[in-house]
């Protein structure tokens, strides 16, 4: 027997509320971790996404679900910055790599230190972990591709010059501004390059 209109009226109507609730606890969650929070609170979350503190539990009762939800909000807000295309000399390509790769660092800073805090403990964030490594590469190839050497030990060198690691080595650690990690990434791409050319 099918069920009465009203009935799945309602509860498309229960599924659609949800959906909205849970898009906006994630995005409230990278909110507070990217205003400095280092674990939210659930009251936190629930608060900043207009919902009831058992609707964040009822939603998120797996840590998991969470965390690959935290993940794909973030690909979400990072998406227009990788996709944008890639033209010029292997220089003007290389700088553009940089610049790109420094707003990339600085919107993911704070994310990218609540997700290697909890790795350990998650297998959903170790997966985003390497799956974030393997973008960052297949973004390099990309901007080296007809212009630059693709393989071998200097590429291998470039990847490490221009990782996360030492974006934020040098932006926390050696405590430089955004300009001055962008001047200093830029210069050691430049200098490994200079020696992958033929």
């Amino acid at each position: 027997m099918t069920a009465p209109v009203e009935a799945v009226e309602k509860r498309d109507g229960r599924r659609e509320r949800a959906v909205a609730s849970r898009a906006r606890i994630l995005e409230a969650m990278v909110d507070l971790i990217q205003a400095g929070e280092v674990q939210p609170s659930a009251e936190a979350v629930a608060g900043r996404a207009g919902v009831g503190v058992r609707t964040v539990f009822r939603l998120f009762n797996d840590v998991e679900g969470l965390h690959r939800g935290l993940q794909q909000v973030m690909d979400e807000r990072l998406a227009p910055i990788y996709d944008e295309p890639i033209r010029g000399t292997l220089a003007e390509r290389l700088d553009l790599l940089v610049a790109r790769r420094a707003v990339v660092f600085e919107k993911l800073a704070r994310a990218k230190a609540f997700a290697d805090a909890n790795r350990s403990r998650s297998p959903s964030l170790t997966a985003g972990h390497q799956a974030f490594v393997r973008r960052q590469r297949e973004l390099l190839l990309r901007h080296l591709e007809g212009v630059a050497p693709t393989a071998g030990d200097l590429l291998e060198a470039l990847d490490l010059a221009l990782s996360f690691d030492v974006w934020r080595r040098l932006r926390e650690d050696q405590g430089l501004s955004v300009e001055d990690a962008q001047r200093v990434v830029g210069g050691m791409a430049r200098s490994v390059v200079a020696t992958m050319k033929p």
